[in-house]
C-alpha cells in the first residue's frame, strides 16, 4: 500500500508532511494514509537493518529500517514487521501490516490512521522522501 498511499494531509494532530511543525520540532517524515490490518510494502531496495518500537514507553508500536545500497536508512513506523533482520527486501515487497495508532492518539482528538515514513541518508540528515 505504501507506494501509491495517499498522503495523510493534516488533522487534530497536525500535519504529516515532511517539515510540518511538531512544537519545538519538525516533522522528519512524511505520514501515509493506512488502515490498521492493511499491508505495506517497501518502496526501497535493500537489506532489513533494524527491527525497533516506535516509542519507549509502550513497546506495542514497531518500525521496520531498511538500509539501501547508498547506505541511506528507510524507516517505516506503525507496522508489526513481517521481515526479520538481514532479510532482502525490493520495491513493492510486503514488509509488515499497518497497525492501529488510534489508542494512542486520541486525547486531543483524532489521527489518521497512517504509516509514518523517513529517510536518514549515510550523514545522519533527515531528508524529504520523495
Amino acid at each position: 500500500i505504501l507506494i501509491k498511499a495517499k498522503p495523510r494531509g493534516c488533522d487534530d494532530y497536525g500535519c504529516g508532511h515532511f517539515g510540518a511543525g511538531r512544537g519545538s520540532r519538525k516533522h522528519k517524515g512524511i505520514d501515509y494514509c493506512a488502515e490498521s490490518g492493511d499491508e505495506i510494502c517497501s518502496n526501497v531496495t535493500g537489506r532489513v537493518s533494524k527491527l525497533g518500537y516506535t516509542y519507549g514507553d509502550d513497546l506495542s508500536y514497531r518500525y521496520v529500517e531498511i538500509t539501501d545500497s547508498k547506505s541511506s536508512r528507510h524507516r517505516f513506523f506503525y507496522i508489526e514487521p513481517s521481515v526479520s533482520v538481514g532479510d532482502v527486501v525490493s520495491v513493492g515487497e510486503a514488509i509488515g501490516i499497518a497497525q492501529d495508532i488510534s489508542k494512542r492518539y486520541t486525547k486531543n482528538g483524532t489521527m489518521r490512521n497512517h504509516v509514518h515514513y523517513e529517510i536518514i541518508n549515510r550523514n545522519g540528515v533527515h531528508i524529504k522522501p520523495g
